[in-house]
């Protein structure tokens, strides 16, 4: 008898589960997902990303739609092709939406997302971006490196003159790079880390942060391919940049406690100091219970460094590709600048404002070319109705910035260049206009932004007002190659090699 009832307990038990999985799966598949391109097993869509992701993903969206569900491996990924669909995730329901999908090399690289770009959406992360914005990148603290931006300028136009002179054309991209990478060291750190052979090892190191960061992981998608990362030498790589740019930022941690000579000299004034000597001051007078340590300072630091040299530099070479390519902008923006200088031999930063064109040029290079094309992914955590799709909690997010800032719904001629579109609109790229977002919006918005366009502006200006600018000998305008390398950020893949002629003797 006792059998017999274990047998129909069994069954009873049985019979239920197969009831409520039955339940939960036909009320699933009455949900309306997005639309979907076909997949492969296993795999998903991973093998239609193609060598540049965000023109594949357009591709896609142009036949799918600009909210289209994709699945790399097992993780559901929404790709948002339009500024509609961008203001849901980034505004209606940006804090469902404001989550990290984890990434094991971006965890070993930024101290186990202690930084404020990774870190998983919570009271950590929502303290140290509170920090990011009002000590390191407010409006004061941009303000504080104005004779930083001034003296790296004097000596980036120092060694264009230095080049002219000769009759030599000049490589644009790779001055921009270092010129941007000596602005962010010296308001990171104090001082500039580009010369000599220590320089180089720092470039290097550099340069292979960014590939590990550019770079598609299978492990994140499919958790039992993760040896794939073993074996093809990531693991190593990853592990080999992440001790030797902690060991660096010991150093520099080390050189701040200790009050080594730098070449900022704080005199006790708020105006002197650099990145470090804020957060270590932040540091010492943390009166609640934020866990604020030197891994913290080491993770914000590596961000303000990742986050500020190759998006800074890559801005810039595009936008004098742009203007090379178009030499009746070029010639209004230099009418613009040289009238509001006025005869000054540079630009000084209380001109800037004046520079509507300017302005223009800038917006009008960052709708054609993001410096990060696709978004920072974000993660959703709980279900929610996008337009009438259903998205489930785990969907991973990636917002195409480059396919939204070419959509015709929201722009005339979308490919052409022509800045004369935002002199009579306010859009802006600042997060509140979402046909323009090219630093994002919402909370993961980048929160340097006015860091990067204050060195953008005056660099751009000072080009234009102090040299005139062409192509080498047999070279067309329209013939300027304009193909994008592959990695997180889209530079040019040929550097941008010019000729200039100094307007001042």
């Amino acid at each position: 008898m006792l059998q017999f009832y274990i047998i129909y307990v069994i069954l009873f038990i049985s019979s239920a589960c197969f009831l409520i999985k039955w339940f939960f799966s036909s009320s699933s598949s009455h949900k309306i997902l997005p639309p979907s391109p076909p997949k492969l097993p296993i795999f998903g869509n991973i093998h239609q990303l193609g060598m540049h992701p965000h023109l594949s993903l357009h591709s896609l969206a142009q036949r799918h739609g600009p909210l289209m569900l994709l699945h790399f491996g097992r993780v559901p990924v929404l790709i948002i092709s339009c500024a509609n669909a961008a203001r849901k995730i980034t505004k209606t329901y940006d804090l469902i939406f404001s989550n990290r999908p984890k990434s094991m090399i971006k965890y070993k690289l930024f101290y186990d997302g202690k930084d404020v770009a990774f870190a998983p959406y919570g009271e950590y992360w929502r303290k140290i971006r509170s920090l990011c914005v009002l000590q390191l990148l407010s409006n004061f603290r941009v303000q504080s490196f104005k004779t930083v931006r001034e003296e790296e300028i004097s000596l980036f136009m120092k060694k264009i003159e230095s080049y002219a002179s000769l009759t030599i054309p000049v490589n644009l991209s790779e001055m921009f790079s270092l010129f941007t990478n000596d602005v962010v060291c010296r308001a990171a750190f104090g001082r500039k880390y580009s010369e000599g052979e220590g320089g180089r090892k720092f470039k290097e190191l550099f340069g292979e942060l960014g590939q590990l960061l550019g770079g598609f992981y299978i492990g994140d998608f499919i958790p039992w391919l993760r040896w794939v990362n073993y074996f093809s030498g990531i693991d190593a790589k990853a592990n080999k940049v992440a001790k030797e740019f902690d060991e660096f930022l010991d150093k520099v941690v080390e050189e701040h406690l200790h009050g080594q000579e730098r070449e900022i000299k704080n005199h006790g004034s708020q105006e002197g100091k650099d990145f470090v000597d804020v957060l270590l001051e932040v540091q010492k007078d943390n009166k609640d219970d934020f866990s604020f340590d030197i891994v913290t300072i080491k993770a914000l630091i590596l961000d303000v460094f990742a986050g500020g040299t190759d998006t800074t530099y890559t801005l810039m070479e595009w936008a004098m590709a742009e203007l090379l390519r178009h030499p009746r902008v070029m010639k209004e923006l230099q009418n613009e600048v040289r009238r509001i200088a006025n005869g000054k031999q540079n630009v000084k930063e209380e001109d800037l404002d004046k520079m509507h064109y300017l302005k223009a040029v800038l917006k009008e290079t960052l709708r054609l070319h993001p410096p990060l094309p696709l978004s920072v992914p974000r993660e959703s955590t709980q279900d929610v109705k996008i337009m009438g799709y259903n998205i489930s909690a785990g969907t991973t997010v990636i917002t195409n910035v480059w396919a939204i800032g070419r959509d015709p719904t929201s722009w005339d001629k979308p490919h052409d260049f022509s800045p004369e579109r935002f002199l009579n609109n306010s859009i802006d790229f600042k997060g509140h206009d979402f046909q323009l977002i090219p630093f994002g919006a919402g909370r993961r918005g980048c929160p340097g932004t006015l860091f990067a366009m204050a060195t953008n502006e005056i660099v751009l200006a000072n080009l234009v007002h102090r040299f005139d600018w062409s192509l080498p000998v047999g070279t067309k305008p329209e013939d300027l190659d304009m193909t994008e390398c592959t990695g997180i950020t889209a530079h040019r893949m040929i550097p941008l090699r010019v000729v200039a002629t100094p307007t001042f003797q």
